[in-house]
């Protein structure tokens, strides 16, 4: 006995040294900018994460979010010596908190699915790997945790087969993405030398091609000696636009330009006739500054998010398009309108004041440090970067931009989300494609104040009809429920009284009428409600051309062997549908109206 409690109390110490060593950790990441997620370091911390509620779970009976509750003690104890974690205090809970409530229902679900598993299992002492894939797969459940678990129970699992199973998975996957690719047809030695910055247009020669193969379609890759074209990086798509041959005239669209191996290759769909002749190759001036529009305002915008929400905010990647942008930073909460649009007037006030691209191609890190650029966290930079300042925006980035702000015209979110814990998501137009989106609006309200018959305030009377078609629609309901009521009590004077499974004087009601599925619902149970016992329901209705079928069955039918569910399937069969219920109440919905009375007559 005494064995027992002292082998219980030390898989609680040990519980309790994990969770404090595991909080240090997690707290100071998060602090840090490192956010729990499914890739690289991210993909570490959650795991620390959930390795410590794990522990709590199991040997310290915690079955709600627990670890959050620790920050405040952490910051009593460390916060003197690293007051990131005070700063940062509420983001670090929230993230916390989400994760555990997210892995606990993960724990929960996993742990019960893997006792079902055991009892085939235990005498064997091998969880076979296919259920552990499936765990992992399905459910979420880490494989790391499965074999914890078995290791309490002098278990194991079939690692082995568990890998095939995963082998499998990423076969189905690189199969549903694969691309064939040729060799490369080398005309020339050398490499492309990027020129996007200060030209749009200039005049090279084909370096190498090769054709590509992917979903049925075949495309080629061409590298260039020289490019005005941006390769997709960094959250921005590339240059589309045409290769033309000096000698011969020939014209080939450029469809994208993308980044293989630190290589740019520009896709074409088809491959000029002479390779060997120099072309010029244009952008798509349009498209690129549009695109340079979005990439600045991404800029403007997340400095405009750290003035009016803390510099707790970092930048988790972004999106930059032609039509708009998207970028995606850490955050413990949802954007109030009131912050949305503080946002957005600090943004477009930077904008108005038209401050001039100041663009330092080649810093030295530290000096960009030094001049407080922003970086992407994780992601690795060299010696020498590229810095891009706004006016306060100061950023290291690859990208395309705009001389001056004023070019952007102007910035608006039109959404606001989350994408995980702790990272929110905006989503944002500029310039051309605002003055879109106004015209669209004017348009709609000018339509609605022409239906409205012009009146000056326009609210007050949206809002008067609105008020007066609930009043008018609570009216109706009431009348049909009237209606129904009387419809209920016709039925059940004109219903057929008969013997059902030894049952007698029950009253069979088959019924084909023309109400929706939730009045006939509805009809059903007022008939149920007048007569409780004794009562065997069949209505078929077509409404609005579509077909439906209600069963309902008193509970001493029910208790005699009749069950609702059965005749609507059979009966869905004539209507070409299905449905489902409980043994006393089912409905079925189908396609073919022709068919309702001989479902219910099939019954």
């Amino acid at each position: 006995m005494n064995n027992t409690i002292s082998s219980q109390q030390e898989q609680i110490n040990i519980a309790m040294r994990v969770i404090a060593d595991h909080i240090r950790t997690i707290a100071f990441s998060i602090a840090d900018g490192q956010l729990p997620s499914n890739a690289k370091a991210g993909y570490v911390i959650r795991r620390i994460l959930r390795r410590a509620v794990r522990y709590g779970y199991t040997y310290l009976n915690q079955k709600q979010p627990f670890m959050y509750r620790l920050v405040p003690a952490l910051i009593d104890t460390m916060g003197d010596a690293f007051p990131e974690l005070a700063a940062q205090q509420t983001l670090i809970e929230k993230v916390i908190k989400e994760e555990e409530e997210s892995f606990l229902r993960t724990l929960e679900t996993g742990i019960a699915l893997l006792e079902k598993s055991l009892p085939h299992s235990e005498s064997e002492g091998v969880l076979s790997g296919k259920v552990a894939f499936t765990l992992y797969d399905t459910y979420g459940f880490p494989l790391d945790l499965t074999e914890l678990i078995l290791r309490e129970r002098n278990m194991t699992v079939d690692i082995a087969e568990f890998n095939a199973e995963m082998q499998k998975q990423k076969e189905r996957a690189r199969n549903a993405a694969a691309i064939e690719t040729d060799d490369w047809i080398i005309l020339k030695e050398g490499e492309t030398k990027f020129y996007g910055y200060d030209y749009n247009k200039l005049t090279t020669n084909i370096l190498r091609y090769r054709k590509v193969k992917q979903k049925n379609k075949e495309f080629y890759q061409i590298v260039l000696a020289e490019t005005p074209f941006y390769a997709e990086m960094g959250g921005q798509v590339g240059d589309s636009g045409r290769l033309m041959g000096e000698t011969d005239g020939e014209e080939i669209e450029i469809v994208d330009t993308k980044k293989e191996n630190n290589l740019s290759v520009h896709i074409t769909n088809l491959l000029p006739n002479n390779l060997t002749q120099n072309f010029i190759a244009e952008i798509n001036v349009e498209k690129r500054l549009a695109t340079a529009r979005n990439h600045s305002a991404t800029h403007i915008l997340h400095k405009a998010l750290r003035e009016i929400l803390g510099k707790h905010i970092e930048q988790k990647g972004s999106y930059v398009s032609p039509t708009s942008l998207r970028f995606d930073f850490s955050h413990f909460q949802k954007l109030t309108k009131e912050e949305i649009r503080a946002v957005e007037h600090l943004a477009n006030k930077r904008i108005r004041h038209n401050y001039q691209l100041e663009e330092m191609r080649e810093t030295a890190i530290e000096t960009a440090r030094e001049m407080g650029a922003m970086a992407l966290f994780g992601e690795k930079y060299g010696d020498v970067v590229r810095v891009i300042k706004l006016g306060s925006s100061v950023e290291l980035c690859g990208g395309t931009h705009v001389h001056a702000t004023g070019e952007i015209g102007m910035v608006k979110i039109i959404s606001e989300s989350s994408i995980a814990a702790g990272v929110r998501r905006i989503e944002a137009i500029t310039g051309e494609a605002i003055e879109n989106m106004l015209d669209v609006m004017q348009n709609q309200i000018a339509d609605i104040q022409e239906f409205v018959g012009n009146v000056p305030d326009l609210r007050s009377t949206l809002k008067k009809l609105f008020d007066e078609n609930s009043e008018l629609r609570k009216q109706v309901e009431e009348f049909v429920q009237k209606k129904l009521a009387e419809y209920a009590e016709r039925l059940l004077k004109d219903a057929e009284i008969r013997e059902v499974k030894g049952i007698t004087e029950v009253a069979v009601i088959k019924h084909i009428t023309k109400i929706s599925a939730e009045h006939a619902k509805i009809l059903a149970f007022m008939l149920r409600n007048k007569q409780s016992e004794k009562l065997q329901v069949i209505i078929g209705s077509v409404f609005d051309g579509k077909p439906s079928l209600t069963v309902l069955l008193s509970d001493d039918l029910v208790a005699a062997g009749e069950n609702a569910v059965t005749f609507i399937r059979e009966a869905a069969k004539h209507i070409q549908g299905g449905g489902g219920g409980q043994p006393f109440f089912a409905q079925a919905g189908g396609k073919n109206a022709d068919g309702v009375e001989k479902a219910v007559n099939s019954i």
